[in-house]
């Protein structure tokens, strides 16, 4: 059997499957694998660009350990399997009136690989979906099942948050909510130069701030979400279906054909791609506006760096750009996060922006990401855990706050090295 993930980016043949449909079958799978002294990593939806799911040996799907498990609503909190998508869970807190208080821009990850990742979302008053993870569940090496929380093992919280799957396989998550709201979304092609000059500005008037551009062009297409308790003005299942489908699939894949057959064309694709983006003004519920379906393949390159640095970054991006006649079609995207206290996070101890590349998968992103790279991490930045990057353990330790205390907590569940791969080793040594 051979396993991609979405992004077609990485490829393995497991020695094994494992698709546990209970917590106890997560036991035994994990209890076969160590006796046999082979390794697993687990895997969610596969939408990591890194190889974070890749495994050397044996996968262990967590497909079916999804749904609720039990609802607090004093508390409003829930705790669902590992294997509940986004999607499903979103639907299924807006039945009960809440929302998560952030989400990315993708809702097809499971909530296990979301937040073993690093999925982030943006708003400078809103931290990452992880930090709203109260509670967990995981099944360690050694067979155990170990709950995690503020009265259970408390100082690994801040290593769940953000665990990579090396700690052990997640089988339920507690996450805080918030009573469902709504997002006004504000959508509009602008000057770059006035985005970029007024950014801290922008990030501190808006809920929900987060901005595209197009190389070669000076065209930035705003996103600006205010929370609001209503009224309801929603896209047409039509309106929703152009945004969506023609435009954005469709439409696009076109252009992205155009430049890739007629490079010279490249600029101009930009210009009607950009105009195209912005859609005008909707209200819509939270996780309709964050996130959106995206057909589309491509590659990504994200860093974390501090906010204020942005504006910086990018104008010495588009030069280096410029410099190199290198105009890739696919936007740049740029977004900006509250701190947290997740020892791996790209903003642990930092309110951080987010700069992130894309290449259309069919087209090969080295170009381009080395060239972005060295400019990010110029600017103190820390890669996102499932993106592409080209850091090993030793630079990331000097990037990452919470590395050393992070690989002391992982020597302590996994000191056999059951949940390793090539990747895990490159990125957090032996």
């Amino acid at each position: 059997m051979t396993w991609t993930n979405w992004a077609r980016s990485q490829r393995a043949e497991p020695t094994w499957v494992h698709a546990p449909t209970t917590i106890d079958g997560v036991r035994r799978a994990i209890d076969r694998v160590r006796e046999s002294g082979g390794t697993l990593r687990p895997l969610g939806s596969g939408h990591s660009f890194s190889a974070a799911a890749r495994p050397d040996d044996a996968h262990l799907t967590v497909d079916a350990l999804s749904g609720l498990v039990e609802l607090d609503r004093a508390r409003d909190r829930v705790t669902v399997l590992a294997g509940t998508t986004i999607r499903d869970l979103c639907a299924l807190l807006a039945e009960h009136g809440l929302a998560l208080d952030n989400l990315g821009d993708i809702d097809r990850q499971t909530i296990a690989g979301a937040i073993s990742t690093g999925t982030h979302g943006t708003g400078l008053r809103h931290r990452s979906i992880g930090a709203s993870v109260v509670a967990a569940t995981l099944v360690t090496a050694d067979g155990r099942v170990l709950r995690v929380s503020d009265t259970e093992r408390p100082e690994l919280l801040p290593a769940v948050r953000l665990g990579l799957g090396v700690l052990g396989v997640l089988v339920d998550i507690t996450l805080q909510c918030v009573p469902a709201f709504a997002l006004e979304a504000i959508e509009a092609a602008v000057e770059l130069d006035a985005v970029l000059d007024d950014w801290m500005g922008l990030l501190q008037r808006t809920d929900h701030f987060e901005f595209f551009w197009f190389a070669g062009t000076s065209l930035a297409v705003t996103k600006s979400n205010r929370r609001v308790r209503g009224p309801l003005a929603p896209r047409s299942a039509i309106g929703r279906f152009v945004d969506e489908r023609l435009l954005t699939d469709v439409g696009h894949r076109a252009l992205l054909t155009i430049a890739a057959l007629a490079p010279a064309a490249s600029r101009a694709v930009n210009e009607v791609a950009a105009r195209g983006m912005a859609r005008g003004r909707f209200v819509e519920a939270s996780h309709r506006v964050f996130a959106a379906d995206r057909s589309v393949r491509f590659r990504e390159l994200e860093y974390g760096i501090p906010v204020a640095a942005l504006p910086e970054a990018l104008r010495e991006i588009d030069g280096a750009l410029r410099r190199a006649g290198l105009v890739p079609t696919f936007p740049f995207e740029m977004r900006a996060i509250a701190a947290d206290d997740a020892l791996l996070s790209t903003a642990n101890g930092r309110d951080t922006a987010y700069i992130a590349a894309h290449r259309w998968w069919r087209e090969d992103p080295r170009p381009l990401f080395e060239l972005v790279e060295p400019i990010l991490l110029a600017h103190d930045g820390r890669p996102h855990w499932g993106k592409h990057h080209s850091l090993r353990a030793a630079q990331l330790a000097e990037r990452v706050p919470g590395f050393t205390a992070f690989r002391a907590l992982r020597d302590e569940l996994d000191p056999d090295r059951t949940f390793s791969s090539d990747w895990t080793r490159r990125v957090l040594g032996d």
